[in-house]
């Protein structure tokens, strides 16, 4: 499922398509969007197709396209706070995403079937927090994934705020996944080869609406011995935040708002505006007649008309060659903008590397990054 927008460069070009196609319209899904590279989920034989809008399978390994990923994100109204369940969770993409929005006070879980896809979305977690320059713009939840079965949850599981089912959903299973969500909440998952939102209104009212026309594979049901009860699957305890995180996460607040401060006097770069363009003119002398009384007298007066063809072409040229001097100079001026930006990424840490505190303590304000 997917093509629905043109293929992207890299993933900045990939978000200004979804954005253009309406896939993405609010901004803090674009900002998480543009916060995680999607190729850095791929196995690198494949990251040459990360930037379609296409699904990508290796293995037990899978990817949603963009634009369904990008549809899920705006119907589950994310909001800092929120717990969310993620149902098939994959490689951990979608999750990561979610965690840059609900932040660092919101539960976010995961359910997925295969081991070895809990492994890897574990590796792409850690690899995301301490090397991605995106990390140190965000309050960040972190994912936490189990391995099961997602039609075998325990019946005693606390309910969540949001959650999202990332395979086939049949209508026998839809009153199961209900169960999950809190009153209020939101669940969005693919029945009938439609990508759904439902929203429980109260404890025994829902409301639906079909997003988009979608084709998933359906969940797994593992078959068992007659008789034979599965291991219910024992999702994630919600756990309170420990002194030191909420240390760490207040220190990192502050001083992220010291930079935002600095940025934002600093103010936007200058650009130089656009000459508007000027078509030269020329006078010449021509002959006219005007009536003075009852008699018909030529004149000579003067008009202006543009300039021949060939000094026309000549000043089109020079205004040519002018404007690429200034989009040379804007250029320019990007560039040095740029420069500025990759500095603010890095300000928080610099920030925390010039505290008076031990090494110890600073690594753990980094989150242990490596870079």
């Amino acid at each position: 499922m997917g093509g629905a927008v043109s293929a992207g460069e890299d993933n900045d070009d990939l978000i200004d398509n979804l954005k253009e196609a309406q896939y993405i319209r609010t901004d803090k899904v674009e900002q998480a969007f543009r916060a995680i590279d999607r190729g850095d989920y791929y196995l690198d034989d494949y990251r040459d197709n990360a930037y379609k809008d296409l699904a990508w399978k290796h293995g037990n390994i899978h990817l949603s396209a963009p634009c369904i990923y990008s549809e899920v994100m705006e119907a589950l109204k994310l909001q800092p706070g929120l717990s969310f369940l993620n149902l098939g969770s994959g490689t951990g993409y979608l999750s990561t995403m979610v965690g840059l929005i609900i932040g660092p006070f919101g539960v976010n879980h995961g359910v997925e079937l295969h081991k070895d896809v809990v492994e890897y979305a574990r590796e792409k977690l850690d690899d995301f927090i301490k090397n991605s320059d995106s990390f140190d713009k965000f309050e960040f939840c972190e994912p936490v994934f189990v391995v099961g079965n997602c039609l075998e949850i325990s019946t005693d599981s606390h309910q969540y705020d949001r959650i999202y089912c990332g395979a086939g959903v049949q209508k026998d299973h839809e009153n199961y996944m209900k169960v999950l969500l809190k009153i209020g909440g939101i669940l969005v998952m693919p029945i009938e080869d439609q990508l759904t939102q439902i929203t429980r209104t109260g404890q025994c009212s829902w409301e639906s609406k079909n997003i988009l026309a979608v084709s998933f594979a359906p969940l797994v049901q593992q078959s068992r011995p007659d008789g034979e009860k599965p291991d219910a699957v024992q999702l994630p305890p919600v756990v309170v935040r420990t002194l030191q995180d909420l240390s760490r996460i207040s220190i990192r607040r502050t001083l992220r708002g010291l930079g935002d401060e600095d940025a934002a006097e600093r103010g936007p770069a200058y650009r130089t505006p656009q000459k508007r363009k000027r078509r030269r003119c020329r006078r010449r002398r021509i002959n006219a007649y005007v009536f003075v009384g009852n008699q018909l007298i030529p004149q000579t007066m003067e008009s202006e008309e543009e300039e021949a063809p060939e000094e026309e072409r000549k000043e089109a040229a020079a205004e040519e060659e002018e404007e690429a001097a200034a989009a040379a100079a804007q250029q320019r001026e990007r560039d040095v903008g740029d420069i500025e930006i990759l500095k603010q990424v890095n300000v928080l840490r610099d920030q925390i590397m010039a505290l008076p505190l031990p090494e110890s303590l600073k690594a753990y304000l980094l989150y242990y990054r490596e870079k």
